[in-house]
């Protein structure tokens, strides 16, 4: 029989996972854990990073052993178990909480199965180190470790979301360096700006770019955030980066929770889930996410209303095939809420409540809803080789009914006093359809000493969206604090609001039925837009060295085209008994104006690992941005392109238990869209750059003590202008402060007589940032402190968990506004004050 002997200088792993909560592993002690498809080095990290065991293994057993990944509620046993099937490797508990894995006696592919270890008092809480996520998909699609990542990506895990009780996307990536949320009007829009860019809106769900799509975080497990232009692997893209929400998926054993929120502004919201197997060999698993929100606001007529409910099913037909299906169905009222004006160079000294939008139920909701699907399947060829496909849809419906302040500033009537801010209206109905199809092969192998990872890949993209009704502002000769309409009586024209005083406003009467009669009777507005693309890419990441030295290299081609057009012409229409029907928008015959554009998006990078502990990496990439439509004269404009430069490094301390990433970067945009002249006319003469260092960490500090902290200075400013109104050359791009950061600290009690009790404070400061291009105005710094207390206990074979969070404990002004493409001086939504949320949580 061959002697196994330790060998510490050629060992590939030996990882020192601290105790989570000093006391023994047992075997009945359970894990989440979602280990995806890859070596088997990596997949033994990630399980010591989840289960905090010790593995030490032979170098030489491991090396080119792959595993086929796991998913769902196991113990470090069963893990370890699932994780060696088949591949000739075996492991023996040296201890409690330490694990040696090596070669098979005899070539024998079994596992070790040996008594189970059984120790008294061992606690169910797990308090430890979820906030450190090792793998994420977003970078590369192959879920490589982060260490070997060559690039930024930063991971708000599970644990987080919920000790800070996140109940919207941007209560996660305030906790990303360079992550700022934006002013967007309803609240719900999802935008944010990543390193002095922002992201126009476009939001991805499991890797997958979805138009309208808006994040309930009831099903969210995770939240990732990929730095620099995605291009080479997304398509078109913003150069700052990318917000990539990743989805529960469903577990082969039975979970039920059931959590209730509620807190300051009569808010109230309800989660709940259920997952587990469907048949007796687990092969078929279901999960089912509900969510349902009603609250107030601080603000003046706001509230919100929404239901979310998210079934999804997960096949394993074989231990190489699998299909997945989800279905997300939204429903919401969610009014649109312009903010406060900026009179002179700040934000207008009124209370933070005020809105100048309009009281009554009818004109403070916007009702929509979404319909996902969501259908993928892979299969495994072999430990190397693999093939994914999917197709996702969303069916969006939008239907506006704003009172909205104009995009000019408040005007000082002459010789009026006081002064009066415009308003507008838009009375319109949308409807919108996105597909998208992909599909991956991702395989690996050896060219003599050299490993590759290589990924081969292609997807299709296609959005129409089609709006009709109406939209229009009050003129300028509109009466103060009175309706006002326009010339014609309905006739065609647009019907709009008044004026109301800026620090004292009194609300006209307003004819609901009035205005929902011109949008049926007189719209003047029909818009359609059509965007498509097709994209080929691939990707190779190399090791040399013994895999301490990793290339990444790849690229991607998009066919993109887009159509847009409007009219204001309708038909009525009569049923067969001649009652009437409204009006019939015209969209097919709508001339649409078309361009075509091409471009490849390089990428590559290079990340050299001298010791477990440290990677140095540097990256170049190449974007390809939105098209930018037609000048003046109708020729097609130049969509906007990309390019940036990062290096930095990443570290793991207190034995991989704590990461850090730092990283500088510098990024060009060209052909930014730019207004030349008064009468909406555009040219792409712009341009702007962004230069900074970022910095996050991560991880456990001890036990008990977990910390994720973040630390940015940007520097982004316009480079090119030269349109109207002015040269804003030199001039810093809106909503970024030049430093920004957070820190969340929360300690878990490891005394017996305190197990269960968590306690954590944060702080979350920006400086002074710029209020649009012109810097006119300035959104003064802020640093916001939060904290929360939370108690875990066990009531039978039921989880329940108690937990209070305060937030902005210092009652802290401050404000947000747009990204650079709509910042404007009369939108400016302020953050919330002190607000106060506690949770029931029960789970078994």
């Amino acid at each position: 029989m061959k002697k196994f002997t330790w060998k510490p200088r050629r060992s590939l792993l030996a990882l020192a996972i601290l105790s989570a909560t000093g006391t023994a592993l047992a075997e009945s002690q359970t894990h989440h854990l979602s280990i995806a498809p890859q070596s088997m080095s990596d997949a033994l990290k990630a399980l010591a990073a989840e289960t905090h065991i010790q593995i030490v293994s032979d170098g030489d057993a491991l090396k080119g052993k792959q595993t086929s990944g796991i998913q769902g509620d196991f113990t470090a046993r069963e893990a370890l178990q699932k994780l060696l099937a088949g591949t000739g490797l075996t492991y023996t508990f040296t201890a409690d909480d330490a694990v040696a894995v090596k070669a098979a006696e005899n070539g024998s592919n079994a596992t070790t199965t040996l008594p189970a270890v059984t120790v008294a008092g061992k606690a169910v809480y797990d308090s430890t180190e979820s906030y450190l996520v090792g793998n994420s998909i977003t970078a590369t699609k192959t879920d490589k470790p982060l260490m070997d990542t060559p690039v930024s990506v930063q991971v708000v895990p599970q644990q987080v979301l919920s000790d800070q009780q996140a109940t919207i996307l941007e209560d996660a990536t305030k906790n990303v360096s360079g992550v700022q949320r934006v002013w967007n009007g309803e609240a719900n829009g999802q935008d944010f700006v990543i390193r002095g860019f922002g992201t126009r809106y476009t939001r991805f769900r499991n890797g997958q770019r979805i138009s309208n799509f808006n994040t309930d975080m009831a099903n969210v497990e995770q939240v990732e955030v990929l730095k620099g232009s995605a291009a080479m692997l997304y398509g078109r893209v913003e150069p700052g980066g990318m917000v990539n929400v990743v989805t529960k998926k469903p577990r082969d054993e039975a979970h039920y929770s059931l959590q209730q929120q509620f807190g300051s502004y009569d808010f109230y919201r309800t989660v709940a889930e259920a997952t587990g197997p469907l048949t007796g060999d687990k092969s078929l698993t279901y999960r089912m996410d509900f969510g349902y929100t009603d609250r107030n606001s601080f603000r003046d007529f706001v509230s919100q209303n929404q239901i979310f409910v998210g079934p999804a099913l997960h096949w394993q037909a074989s231990d190489k095939t699998e299909f997945n299906l989800s279905l997300e169905y939204t429903d919401r009222k969610l009014p649109y809420d312009t903010g406060i004006p900026a009179i002179g160079n700040r934000v207008a000294n009124v209370p933070i409540n005020t809105n100048y939008g309009q009281p009554g139920f009818k004109f403070n909701e916007d009702p929509s809803d979404s319909t996902l699907l969501d259908f993928n399947w892979s299969h495994s060829f072999n430990d190397n080789w693999k093939i994914q496909n999917g197709f996702v849809g969303n069916w969006a419906n939008l239907h506006y009914r704003k009172v909205l302040v104009a995009v000019f500033q408040p005007l000082l009537e002459q010789g009026t006093d006081p002064m009066q801010v415009r308003r507008g209206s838009q009375f319109t109905d949308d409807s919108q359809e996105t597909y998208l199809t992909y599909f991956n092969l991702n395989g690996k192998f050896k060219t003599g000493e050299v490993n590759h990872n290589v990924l081969l890949g292609g997807d299709y993209y296609s959005d129409e969206t089609r709006s009709g009704g109406f939209f229009g502002f009050s003129a300028t000769n509109a009466p103060f604090d009175s309706p006002y309409k326009m010339p014609g009586d309905f006739g065609g024209g647009s019907f709009a609001f008044s004026r109301v005083n800026l620090y004292s406003p009194t609300y006209p009467n307003l004819d609901f039925n009035a205005y929902e009669n011109q949008r049926i009777n007189h719209p003047n507005n029909f818009f359609v837009s059509q965007t498509s693309w097709y994209g080929l890419y691939f990707q190779d990441q190399i090791s040399l060295f013994d895999d301490k030295l990793q290339i990444l290299g790849g690229g991607r081609y998009d066919w993109a085209h887009l159509a847009s057009g409007s009219s204001n012409s309708y038909t009525n229409s009569e049923d067969i008994n001649g009652n009437y029907n409204g009006y019939v928008p015209s969209f097919n015959n709508i001339a649409l104006s078309k361009q075509n554009e091409g471009f490849f998006s390089p990428r590559v990078g290079v990340l050299y690992r001298p010791w477990t502990w440290l990677s140095v990496f540097g990256n170049r990439t190449e974007g390809f941005g939105t098209n930018n439509g037609r000048s003046g004269n109708g020729q097609p404009l130049k969509p906007e392109t990309t390019e940036q430069y990062e290096a930095g490094f990443k570290t793991e301390w207190f034995d991989g238990n704590l990461t850090t990433s730092t990283a500088y970067f510098h990024i060009d945009k060209k052909n930014v869209l730019t207004l030349v002249s008064d009468g909406g006319i555009y040219d792409t003469i712009g341009a702007a750059r962004s230069q900074g260092i970022e910095v996050d960490i991560a991880g456990r500090l001890s036990d008990g003590l977990s910390l994720i902290a973040s630390y940015a200075f940007t520097d982004a400013r316009i480079t090119a202008d030269g349109g109207a109104p002015g040269n804003n050359i030199g001039k810093r791009l809106p909503n970024v402060a030049e430093h920004s950061g957070s820190a969340w600290l929360k300690y878990a009690f490891q005394q017996s007589s305190l197990k269960g009790l968590s306690v954590g404070i944060g702080s979350y400061l920006a400086g002074t940032r710029e209020g649009d291009n012109a810097n006119s105005y300035k959104l003064p710094g802020y640093v916001r402190v939060d904290t929360f207390a939370g108690y875990t206990t066990n009531i039978g074979p039921t989880k329940l968990t108690t937990q209070l969070n305060v937030n902005n404990i210092f009652d802290k002004r401050y404000y947000f506004t747009g990204a650079p493409y709509y910042a404007n001086r009369a939108w400016n939504l302020p953050g919330e004050p002190i607000t106060v949320m506690g949770s029931v949580k029960l789970e078994y």
